[in-house]
């Protein structure tokens, strides 16, 4: 394994740092260009141990710790966008690449397709999952519910409705793996609210702002994928925002949530992998994992085209 780069940079006076990878695979296999990861509001830089896995071998894995994020300094009260996207620009400069390739989830995935539309050229490609194009009134339920728990000094009550807001519950849909991702997130939050001064300012600014998903893009190769059971914003909204992308591709991923990062880990990172290489994402009519991880009768472009 490579030794791990950490760097510390500031943006509008704001400290926050990023974390590297270097490649692992330098001698015979084809590269790709740097891959840079953004999470939710509470994925910090240490938090994406299968990209590592996965990536390492074919590219720079880059996370980081963003203003607002983990250890980073919190970002002042109104808009944020701009300096998010400035801090971002800021990293890909610094590790001296001309173009990544980026990956946003959830929160991130908002922050990751507003740099694409404000400078694609320093894009590569793009992969977007669980997509927050719209959060309904029974997700903001659970946040102010939450809230209320929390300002009640019941940080535990605080935590679990705040997972579960983000959770599929339904009995009747089946989610692999759906009651340890639960517990995960539950912990994630317990942990954030000890060892981070700004972590509900944090998801408050996540679940609040209403990032800015219309306007299209073009001239960016791009993937969506959502999980099948996607609460937060149904797999129906995502796929009609990969509409608005020229040329992209959708997919769902089976018996997965919001959560599908957790619940389905392992896939995920092999179709991140593969779409940033230009492999096949799927073998023919065959999906990518025997498991039948993927939808097939859902795996299409946005143009509703077979993906290959």
């Amino acid at each position: 394994m490579s030794q791990e780069i950490i760097r510390t940079l500031s943006v509008e006076g704001l400290r926050y740092g990023y974390r590297m990878l270097p490649r692992a695979g330098r001698n015979g296999e084809p590269g790709t260009e740097p891959v840079l990861v953004l999470g939710g509001a509470l994925q910090g830089m240490f938090g994406w141990p299968q990209m590592d896995d996965h990536l390492g071998p074919v590219a720079d894995v880059v996370t980081a710790d963003l203003p607002g994020m983990g250890t980073a300094d919190p970002l002042p009260p109104g808009p944020s966008a701009s300096v998010l996207r400035a801090a971002v620009t800021r990293i890909i400069d610094d590790i001296g690449a001309p173009r990544v390739n980026l990956f946003g989830f959830s929160y991130g995935a908002a922050l990751a397709f507003g740099c694409a539309r404000h400078d694609p050229g320093r894009v590569a490609r793009l992969v977007l999952g669980g997509v927050p194009v719209h959060i309904g009134e029974e997700q903001r339920g659970y946040w102010h519910r939450a809230r209320q728990r929390l300002a009640e000094g019941d940080v535990e009550g605080f935590a679990s409705l705040a997972a579960d807001g983000l959770m599929c519950l339904d009995p009747h849909k089946r989610v692999h793996r759906g009651e340890l991702a639960r517990r995960y997130v539950r912990r994630s939050f317990l942990h954030a609210l000890s060892h981070s001064a700004h972590a509900v300012d944090s998801l408050e600014r996540a679940l609040g702002d209403r990032p800015e998903f219309s306007g299209g893009l073009s001239g960016v190769p791009a993937l969506v994928f959502a999980g099948e059971h996607d609460t937060v914003t149904s797999p129906e909204r995502q796929r009609a925002f990969a509409g608005t992308i020229e040329g992209s591709r959708f997919l769902t991923l089976a018996e997965s949530d919001h959560w599908v990062v957790l619940e389905r880990s392992e896939e995920v990172a092999a179709l991140v992998t593969r779409f940033f290489t230009d492999q096949p994402l799927v073998f023919g009519d065959q999906p990518l994992d025997p498991a039948s991880v993927l939808l097939p009768h859902q795996v299409t472009a946005a143009d509703g085209a077979t993906v290959t």
